[in-house]
């Protein structure tokens, strides 16, 4: 038998303080008895009935609890990783207040829907850097959030190959059949789709091999705009005013190749909410299974016992004085 709770110093000063008081009152009762020359033995009965049903009612707040089984419990596992692109064409303000503050707003809302599962940040633009490691710290997660900026990485372009292979050496796990846990295993790539770089079909393989999962939100217009440098506008080489646009094209080739889907914020629609649900979706596809032992609290019984003496008490009348 195991119990809930323990008994304290503090229910041991009221046992004794209960049971001095109530010896003092057996004792005056004895008292006045032998006064008026009566036997007092007949008030013990009540002691004992009393007393019966206080030491039942604190076993049954201490929680006896019996009767032990097993009882197996699954645990849904989930890494997931979400990726921001810090290219300069972020800075873009088709989607207001910019692409890159609204990425960090939607961010910000994935964090806390998945409250339950390992969460990490990771940044990129021809490069791609661990913002926060994988860990259940919402907060120091928001505080990673809030601190993005364009300047952080170089502007040189955009180039998904480092994300993704970065991706594979953090959540690459070995296939071992008789592993007792496995996680889902999830990518989300926040970009505007402009990636010059190259080797995405084959790094896109090797994630689809590991069963790592690519859901990318695409932020910005397909009207496009311009980006502000300062107090004016990025311009190319030839001194023209350059303005950037969404491309989805590359973001839904990377979602169909690893088995993932695309979604869009623009100025007009946000799909966050389809995307959250799809991740959701591919929760209980894999999972961690425990068995543990279960046993369950028995106060009722020793409760009821006592609720029945208490009766049985109040019915019951004793008289000690006869005239």
């Amino acid at each position: 038998m195991t119990w809930y709770q323990t008994i304290t110093l503090l229910e041991i000063l009221f046992g004794v303080l209960f049971l001095g008081l109530y010896i003092g009152y057996l004792l005056r009762v004895r008292r006045v008895a032998l006064f008026f020359r009566q036997r007092p033995h007949i008030v013990w009965f009540k002691f004992v009935l009393r007393h019966l049903y206080v030491l039942l009612i604190i076993i049954a707040i201490l929680g006896p609890s019996f009767g032990a089984m097993k009882k197996e419990i699954r645990t849904i596992g989930k890494d997931l990783y979400i990726a921001v692109d810090l290219s300069q064409s972020m800075n873009a303000t088709d989607v207001q207040p910019s692409r890159l503050e609204k990425a960090k707003h939607e961010t910000q809302r994935l964090i806390t829907r998945f409250n339950s599962d390992r969460i990490g940040l990771m940044v990129f633009s021809d490069e791609a850097f661990v913002q926060s490691p994988l860990t259940y710290d919402q907060k120091a997660l928001q505080l990673y959030t809030q601190t993005l900026r364009t300047s952080l990485l170089p502007h040189s372009g955009t180039d998904y190959a480092p994300l993704l292979q970065l991706t594979l050496e953090k959540l690459k796990q070995d296939k071992n059949p008789e592993a007792e846990e496995q996680k889902a295993r999830v990518l989300v790539l926040i970009s505007d789709g402009e990636d010059f770089g190259g080797e995405v079909e084959q790094l896109a393989a090797q994630l689809r091999e590991q069963n790592i999962r690519v859901y990318t939100l695409g932020i910005g217009t397909t009207d496009g705009s311009r980006i502000p440098v300062g107090r004016g506008y990025l311009q190319d080489s030839e001194n023209r005013t350059v303005t950037t646009f969404l491309n989805p094209e590359p973001l839904v080739q990377l979602a169909d190749l690893t088995g993932g889907q695309y979604y869009e914020v623009s100025d007009r629609v946000s799909e966050v909410s389809r995307l959250i649900s799809a991740i959701n979706n591919i929760e209980g596809e894999l999972r961690e299974s425990k068995t543990i032992d279960v046993t369950a609290n028995k106060y009722i019984y020793p409760l009821a016992l006592a609720l029945a003496l208490i009766v049985l008490d109040v019915l019951i009348t004793i008289k000690l004085i006869r005239i």
